[in-house]
């Protein structure tokens, strides 16, 4: 009905994070405002597959604002990390024994990229 999504858009993107140019059906879409479904009145930036892999893609839930919660004026970097460090050891509490909370399923076995 539309057409192939790999023949839409045959235009060069930049990678934001080692700026090497890539057709945009190679890169990876990534949305500063993690919601990349709404696409009303947004421009998107783009990742080469190389650096999109080198990025941690663990959920950020709640990240912002444990964030919030922990920092104040004049902490140090040390202490602002010591902080961060106990509220998310504590958050960590109630895991399995096996300890893989907070490990995507991605992390765990190889993508097909790398077989």
């Amino acid at each position: 009905m539309w057409g192939s999504r790999r023949s839409r858009d045959r235009r060069t993107v930049t990678c934001i994070a080692c700026g090497d140019s890539l057709l945009r059906e190679d890169a990876r879409e990534y949305d500063k405002e993690g919601d990349r479904w709404n696409r009303r009145d947004k421009e998107f930036e783009y990742l080469c597959t190389d650096c999109d892999d080198e990025l941690c893609h663990q959920p950020r839930d709640g990240l912002e604002s444990l964030v919030c919660s922990i920092e104040g004026d004049g902490l140090s970097r040390e202490e602002f990390l010591g902080r961060y460090a106990d509220a998310v050891a504590l958050d960590g509490s109630d895991d399995d024994a096996t300890g893989s909370r907070g490990r995507s399923d991605r992390d765990r076995e190889p993508s097909d990229r790398d077989r």
